[in-house]
């Protein structure tokens, strides 16, 4: 399964509609269609989605929430319930009489569930949540399944006023379905979809190691060429964690976060974040990191992009959403629709750089900085009303 668009409409944080697309918006070159993925092809035209996605945005804009935004929409479509997912705070604000729309346009083979011969189909769900009782549920529910033919074009991608309803939730048994599970759950198991969501929002502000296994040597090697290995080894009752420095004795820890003491903040969030990335690169799954340079420099952080960019190692389209400050990392990319533009102005939204800027050759970092993209650098009034505290302040004292 492929996630290719994901619109909601209500939640209280927001302006009005999200909306964020995770396909190419711009024309695809056949130089930069080898960075990308491709998902299907009609025989007649190739459709690419982006394997990286960024939000830019200054303090406060809401980057944070939108990555959460897509973290809880990942989760929903892999069958968790709804009021377990680790970012359903998305969701607060709704009150009992309010509802939040989800729709998710995705690509899946369909083999069991309404078969289609030939690439698979284009899905949409459609879902509906409000709250009861302190208790999110979904009270409507319907998917829609079209096939990938030769009349698919780009324009009418995500156009099913036409198609009819396949499944609802009055479908499924309701005795088996909870309320707050969608009807993914049903499509899912007959067609033995899963998605691989690894979110590593909860690591942005606590940077301690989460591995389960020796760390690459590779790896390793990369961050902190002094480290000789890093292994885990398992008894009945527990587990040592080993580290050997080059030319030192062995080191035997208890706890993953004694290993603070050892290795550099940014050893430690490498390890995971590249471990992570490993496992999406072997099923295409989703990497979701907030402030991606934090711990890192610049050329680290070029690197991971650079690797999910890469088909020789994301050799299954893997996709990588991150947040970021430093509008230097949007000059990684040649193409503009990788990037979305964050801003808080009585609401959450997020605009995705192609519908601003036109052409590709315009050094994007520059037009962040300079403010021509519109409220993507603090405000003139709010940095003259600090210089006059400070300088007041100063006097007083």
């Amino acid at each position: 399964m492929i996630l290719l668009k994901l619109c909601v409409s209500g939640l209280p944080l927001f302006q009005g509609k999200c909306e964020i697309d995770f396909m190419a918006q711009q024309r695809v070159t056949e130089e930069n269609a080898e960075q990308m993925a491709r998902v299907f092809s009609t025989g007649l035209q190739d459709f690419h989605k982006n394997n990286v996605l960024s939000f830019i945005g200054i303090n406060a804009s809401g980057k944070t929430t939108l990555l959460k935004l897509i973290s809880f929409s990942l989760g929903l479509l892999n069958n968790e319930p709804i009021n377990t997912i680790d970012c359903v705070e998305v969701l607060d604000g709704v009150i009992e009489g309010n509802q939040v729309v989800f729709e998710f346009y995705f690509y899946a083979k369909n083999g069991s569930t309404y078969p289609f011969d030939g690439n698979g189909a284009i899905n949409f769900l459609q879902t509906t949540i409000t709250r009861r009782k302190n208790k999110f549920v979904i009270i409507y529910e319907t998917l829609k399944s079209k096939p990938v033919d030769k009349t698919m074009r780009k324009k009418n991608l995500f156009d099913f006023s036409s198609v009819e309803i396949n499944m609802s939730r009055q479908h499924i048994n309701s005795e088996f379905l909870l309320d707050d599970v969608s009807i993914m759950v049903a499509f899912n198991k007959r067609n033995k979809e899963e998605l691989l969501l690894i979110d590593m929002l909860q690591y942005t502000n606590d940077n301690h190691l989460n591995i389960s296994e020796d760390c690459p040597l590779e790896l390793i090697a990369f961050f902190d060429p002094s480290v000789e290995y890093l292994k885990l080894k398992s008894t009945d009752t527990n587990t040592d964690i080993c580290l050997k420095f080059k030319g030192k004795e062995e080191i035997i820890l208890k706890q993953l976060s004694e290993l603070n003491r050892y290795l550099s903040s940014g050893t430690i969030k490498g390890i995971n974040v590249f471990l992570s990335a490993m496992n999406t690169f072997k099923t295409g799954g989703y990497l979701v990191v907030d402030e991606l340079e934090n711990h890192f420099n610049r050329e680290i952080v070029s690197t991971i992009i650079r690797f999910y960019m890469d088909p020789k190692v994301n050799y299954n389209g893997a996709t990588l959403v991150f947040s970021t400050h430093y509008p230097e990392l949007l000059d990684e990319f040649e193409r503009n629709d990788n990037i979305y533009i964050v801003r808080n102005r009585q609401g959450i939204t997020a605009e995705n750089l192609s519908t601003i800027l036109k052409r590709n050759d315009i050094k994007k970092s520059e037009a962040y900085q300079s403010d021509f993209l519109e409220g993507t650098v603090p405000a003139y009034d709010a940095y003259i009303g600090l210089k006059k505290s400070l300088i007041r302040n100063g006097k007083e004292d």
